[in-house]
Parts: C-alpha cells; sequence; structure tokens
C-alpha cells in the first residue's frame, strides 16, 4: 500500500550539505511505489528545484506567512514558495504554536493561503503531557481541527493531510503504543466526519509523527488507518530515510 512519508529536517544542515543529501536520497529512492517529501529550510528550496525536479522526491516548506505580501520583513510568503516548486508546507508544527506562539487562528490562515496558492498542507495537531495526563487529549484534538479547518470546503480536504504528533512523545526516541494512536486517528476521522462527511472522514489522509525512526517505523506503518509518517530527527541519516522510504507496505 502506498504511504506518505515526509522528512522535516527543522533547522538543520546548510546548503551544501543537503546538496549531496538530495542526489543521493533521489537515486536511492528510485522505483518507490511510495510519496516521499523532504521539508528542509528555506535556504535549500532553490537548489531542490534545481536538484529534485523530474525525480520522485517531492519537497516542501516547514512554514509559510499568512500573509500573501506586504511589510512583513523576513517573511515567504506561499506565491514565493510556490515560484520555486514546493509541493507541500507544514503548518502548525507544535514548535511554531509553541516556540512562536502561533494561533489556531493564524494555522488556519496559513491553510487557506497555501491551499489558494496550489500548494498542499501537512496540519500538525497534538497534544502536551499536561493534557494527556488530564483526559483531556481528544478534546484539544477536536478544537484545533475545527479551528484550522474552519471556512475551507470539502473539496479542498483533498490536500490536506493531517499529521499526528504527540507533542509530549517528540524527541523521546520511543514511539507511542499503537493502541494509542489508533484511538486518535479514529478520533481525527471521526471528527472530520462529523463537520464535513462520513466520506471525507475516510478518505483524509492521517500521518503519525512523533519520534518515528529505523527501530519503530514498520511497527507505526503496521497500523491499517495510518497513511504515512512524519520523520523528524532521522530523516537527517539519507541511508536509514531511504530505507524507510523504500519500503513496501
Amino acid at each position: 500500500m502506498k504511504k506518505i512519508i515526509i522528512g522535516n529536517f527543522k533547522m538543520n544542515t546548510v546548503p551544501s550539505e543537503f546538496k549531496p543529501y538530495a542526489m543521493t536520497l533521489a537515486t536511492k529512492i528510485k522505483g518507490t511505489k511510495n510519496e516521499v517529501v523532504i521539508c528542509p529550510p528555506f535556504t535549500h528550496l532553490s537548489m531542490a528545484r534545481e536538484i529534485l525536479s523530474g525525480t520522485q522526491v517531492l519537497y516542501g516548506a516547514q512554514n509559510l506567512a499568512e500573509e500573501e505580501r506586504g511589510e512583513f520583513t523576513g517573511e515567504i510568503s506561499a506565491s514565493m514558495l510556490k515560484d520555486l516548486g514546493t509541493s507541500y508546507v507544514i503548518v502548525g508544527h507544535s514548535e511554531r504554536r509553541g516556540k512562536f506562539k502561533e494561533t489556531d487562528k493564524v494555522v488556519n490562515k496559513k491553510i487557506k493561503t497555501a491551499l489558494a496558492n496550489g500548494i498542499k498542507v501537512v496540519l500538525c495537531v497534538g497534544e502536551n503531557l499536561q493534557t494527556k495526563t488530564s483526559k483531556q487529549a481528544n478534546a484539544f484534538v477536536r478544537k484545533q481541527l475545527e479551528e484550522a479547518l474552519r471556512g475551507l470546503f470539502e473539496n479542498e480536504l483533498e490536500s490536506v493531510v493531517v499529521a499526528y504528533e504527540p507533542i509530549w512523545a517528540s524527541g523521546t526516541g520511543k514511539a507511542i503504543s499503537n493502541k494509542d494512536i489508533v484511538k486518535m486517528v479514529e478520533t481525527i476521522r471521526n471528527f472530520v466526519g462529523e463537520l464535513y462527511s462520513e466520506k471525507a472522514g475516510k478518505n483524509l489522509n492521517v500521518l503519525y509523527g512523533g519520534s518515528v525512526s529505523l527501530s519503530n517505523y514498520k511497527k507505526i506503518m503496521s497500523i491499517d488507518c495510518i497513511d504515512g509518517v512524519v520523520i523528524g530527527g532521522a530523516s537527517l541519516d539519507v541511508d536509514n530515510f531511504a530505507l524507510i522510504c523504500k519500503e513496501k507496505y
């Protein structure tokens, strides 16, 4: 079964390191049936277009501005990303929400801006440890989804991928139990079904991200309701990342 595999580089690597990485990855994953996307820093995107155009490796951005243009020094607009050939953009990552205080309203605006420019969205949702411990995780994620998808039409969901990334599991080196992943994925699908239709919930692409690595990806990918994974630090090793991307699921 085809899976979506996304590598999020975060603020790692410099352009000179990225060039051999991209060339190697494109060579190693030839023939894969999976959809492979890498999201390097903004500084790498021009090189990504040069190296990866015509290969099986798609590339995306880690963020975008909610405004299309104007006096926003240091920001990157959706049209700029589109001009560079980006296929995806990550929106609502927990690091953006936490460290940069991005609200659900901002996330919603960014999604609409990306979709208006023909860029697919990876919408990140997930709870912290306190929310999980207080047994409010389902309600928390449902609210994130409700606010993020506000004003979107059902057909636009075809260009939205939801990534469940529990904040409390990120960076621990261990993925959460398959049972817990299934419960949250079912919550996500059911809620989208309530917002739109049963078909929309069923057809939604839902990924898991949270310390996915070479040692646990097979266990995660064995979950029927999961459509793929978002990989952070483990994606920086091109050989290991290529193995995950080439796997037949």
